[in-house]
């Protein structure tokens, strides 16, 4: 679809616009040295200095830093380093010369976060120079002698501890462990503290970016700004000289920057007043010509006024999104809908045409449906049906006596209902749509708990005789997102992808829980879909509610992980179609064959991205453009 533009003559000559490019690159420069200046998250120089390669959010902008090197300060003030599928770390220090960084658990149970570590999408790996093995015992009474070390932290209660033993000594010099049994294995680095049941911490270390020139120089290392194309490189810099404090760097560049801003001041109010009205002369004018093409679907368009009153000036907010707010309305026939106001700072109204254009298309019982919108000026609104019982995460994450969990009936219901409407965005549209961010919160249930899937914010749309898409950047909900949006080394970016995300939310429905939950009493549960999987393979009872039980809920419970763990597949073309996973939802569970073990999958192609810098698998599904 073409969307027309507006051309305006700017009220500024060639050399005013030079004068101000020069001033802006002046700012510009300044502001960066500034923001990239060595920071933390504590005072007085307490706590890990925060420099390139890492970056602190909220203190820093992401171009002072290397992908994959953010760091946060917790409301203690500690250093925080989020590494995906393993959770969140403290950082103790950071050895920039050797480039090591040593974090430790925030709950002090580091043995715990050892059993389920996971280095695969982020830049760090284990430092093994300086560690030692360790046995874990699970006891059910007390054992003493030298060289058993009791974890307290692992122990379930005080009838079972917990024990580590030195993988290297001979059984012969241990005392003998009758009463336990052993259920695994870890390395501990042995340069913190000999004993595992100590507050421990962990060595990790980097190899990309390699700053250690210039480190070896002592000179500062940054991001290439001039890299084009590829990884992005680094280059040295020399340090600031000693004794010129930032505070008197800040007081210069402000005298500096206000002297030219008084110069130029009427130049930029000018200029800036061209560029804000040609900028959304442009948005609006793309927005409207969607709009005029769009006529013919026939949704009702409202002005900024109307909404204002559907909404009774905005009164009752349901909720608050990435890109607006969500009120409740009442239109003139006593109809209830929710009213969804974009903010106008996100984006230049993509998202709005996104959701429109896609959304407005669609018909179907397992998809919300869109009644209106409003296109006024630079304020938009999306109109939808009300759905009073408001999404799937208030239901199976609730711990609440208000919001009792479902029944496993009712479960299977809304997971059939939601596959269904997944596979009709697939095939049942004249062109195929892509959600990328099927997710519990996305999933909302009517009156009588029918399942509707919304928020097409980040939806893609694509022929229906291709089936895979070019993404420039990931985008999606951590904990959903399919392999392929991180990396194509893992296949590429299709219908597939919508799949694997359908497969992480059956499961959060089987378990009642986040699939990732650090706060699982067993350090087996901690990542669900693979201690599901363990269990499911070995033919044990799947124990996953209490409160229910019987064999019509058991093969329903067996149906709906079976199912799961086949859409949660590591290679796209491994997972089965939204129509298979229909078909087996509605089918027998006694005739559903086991899937295979995802999780070996990533494991071996973990392995080989070590080894090979050629793509590893891509399903044989060519890529098409956007």
């Amino acid at each position: 679809m073409g969307y027309i533009s507006t051309t305006i003559q700017p009220p500024v000559n060639y050399v005013q616009l030079f004068i101000l490019f020069a001033l802006l690159v002046f700012i510009s420069a300044s502001v960066s040295v500034d923001n990239c200046t060595v920071s933390g998250c504590k005072d007085h120089g307490n706590g890990p200095s925060v420099r390139f390669p890492f970056w602190l959010r909220g203190r820093q902008p992401d171009h002072c830093g290397y992908p994959g090197f953010e760091l946060s300060c917790s409301e203690n003030k500690e250093t925080v380093l989020n590494l995906p599928f393993s959770g969140i770390f403290f950082v103790k220090a950071i050895d920039y010369r050797s480039q090591v960084i040593e974090i430790y658990d925030p709950h002090g149970c580091i043995v715990k976060r050892l059993l389920n570590l996971n280095f695969s999408s982020s830049p760090f790996q284990r430092r093994y120079e300086y560690v030692k093995s360790y046995s874990l015992f699970n006891c059910s009474a007390t054992e003493s002698g030298n060289g058993v070390y009791p974890i307290n932290c692992l122990r379930v209660s005080a009838a079972h501890p917990v024990y580590a033993v030195d993988s290297t000594r001979s059984m012969n010099f241990l005392p003998p462990l009758s009463s336990c049994e052993k259920f695994g294995n870890v390395s501990v680095d042995t340069k913190s503290s000999y004993d595992p049941n100590w507050d421990l911490a962990l060595l990790i270390k980097w190899k990309a970016p390699d700053c250690s020139k210039c480190e070896a120089e002592s000179k500062a290392c940054g991001l290439n700004n001039h890299t084009s194309v590829g990884a992005p490189t680094i280059q040295c810099f020399d340090f600031p000289p000693q004794g010129s404090s930032t505070k008197q760097i800040v007081i210069g560049i402000t005298i500096g920057i206000v002297l030219l801003v008084v110069a130029t001041l009427m130049l930029i109010k000018v200029y800036h007043v061209y560029a804000s009205n040609k900028v959304e002369k442009q948005n609006q004018a793309m927005v409207e010509k969607f709009l005029d093409d769009y006529k013919a679907l026939k949704p009702s368009r409202y002005s900024y006024a109307e909404i204002k009153r559907i909404t009774n000036n905005f009164k009752d907010k349901l909720g608050q999104g990435g890109y607006g707010s969500v009120f409740k309305g009442n239109l003139s026939n006593d109809i209830l809908v929710a009213v969804k106001v974009l903010n106008n700072s996100k984006g230049n109204g993509e998202e709005f045409i996104n959701e429109v254009g896609t959304i407005g298309r669609i018909h179907h019982v397992n998809v919300v449906r869109l009644v209106g919108f409003c296109a006024d000026g630079f304020r938009r609104a999306l109109v939808y049906e009300f759905l009073p019982n408001e999404s799937l995460e208030k239901f199976i994450f609730s711990r609440d006596a208000k919001n009792p969990s479902l029944g496993w009936e009712k479960l299977h219901i809304i997971a059939v209902g939601i596959a269904k409407g997944i596979d009709y965005l697939h095939q049942g549209c004249e062109q195929r749509i892509l959600h990328f961010d099927i997710k519990p919160h996305n999933i909302l249930l009517d009156h009588s708990l029918n399942p509707k899937i919304s928020d097409f914010g980040l939806a893609k749309l694509c022929s229906k005789d291709v089936s895979v898409v070019s993404m420039t950047a990931a985008r999606g909900t951590m904990g959903y997102i399919a392999p392929e949006v991180f990396s194509r080394n893992f296949g590429n970016v299709s219908y597939k992808s919508d799949v694997y995300s359908f497969g992480m939310l059956l499961l959060e429905m089987v378990g009642g829980r986040k699939n990732i939950d650090l706060r699982a009493e067993r350090t087996s549960q901690v990542y669900f879909p693979e201690w599901i999987y363990n269990r499911l393979i070995q033919g044990e009872e799947l124990e996953i509610r209490e409160d229910e039980d019987g064999d019509s809920n058991s093969r329903i419970v067996k149906k709906l992980t079976t199912v799961a763990l086949w859409c949660i597949q590591w290679y796209p073309a491994d997972r089965p179609s939204m129509k298979d996973v229909v078909q087996m939802l509605e089918g027998d569970a006694e005739s559903l064959s086991m899937p295979p073990n995802p999780f070996a999958s990533a494991t071996s192609i973990n392995t080989s991205m070590l080894n090979t810098k050629k793509p590893l698998h891509q399903g044989g599904l060519t890529v098409i453009a956007e």
